[in-house]
């Protein structure tokens, strides 16, 4: 069985020693998804709404909360991100809005923490610039989608669990 690395022997939480890992490319990609009323979904799509535009804040939002993701999360190593890139997609069907963030870093730990920290952030942004039009928007299936890179490789979630 696999054990804990952010836990030392004696069960104290530490930072995990990269050190001695190699640099290489290391890529990750997240998914949020915010559900919402089809009149708030049809206000965002719009660009109607009296805050500005909600995804292009969400965006930034986004971006922003990947390189603080060590100043959020403790036990994070700070990262130098080469690339951030945070998109939407409106499904009316669903009225949602479905985010996706992918984080590139060329180093020697993964960037999955801060994608979802982007992907999340950015549903959050979404909520808050919403809510006033509809408190009862819900952030659902926040997850890792995809990493590359490292000593563990290629790993991408079953397409049967990413709907």
């Amino acid at each position: 069985m696999s054990k804990l690395t952010h836990i030392d022997e004696t069960g104290a939480a530490r930072m995990v020693d990269v050190g001695a890992k190699t640099i290489s490319e290391r890529v990750a990609v997240a998914r949020a998804i915010v559900s919402m009323q089809a009149q708030t979904l049809v206000l965002l799509e719009q660009g109607g709404h009296k805050k500005g535009d909600v995804l292009a804040v969400a965006r930034i939002a986004g971006i922003q909360a990947a390189k603080k993701c060590s100043d959020l999360i403790p036990l994070c190593h700070p990262l130098m991100l080469t690339s951030v890139e945070v998109s939407f997609e409106t499904d009316p069907e669903s009225s949602s809005v479905v985010i996706q963030a992918c984080c590139k870093v060329s180093g020697q730990t993964g960037v999955e923490m801060e994608a979802l920290t982007a992907a999340t952030i950015a549903a959050l942004t979404i909520y808050d610039m919403c809510k006033a039009v509809d408190k009862g928007m819900e952030i659902q299936s926040v997850g890792l989608l995809e990493k590359q890179g490292g000593k563990s490789g290629h790993w991408l979630r079953d397409e049967a669990a990413r709907d």
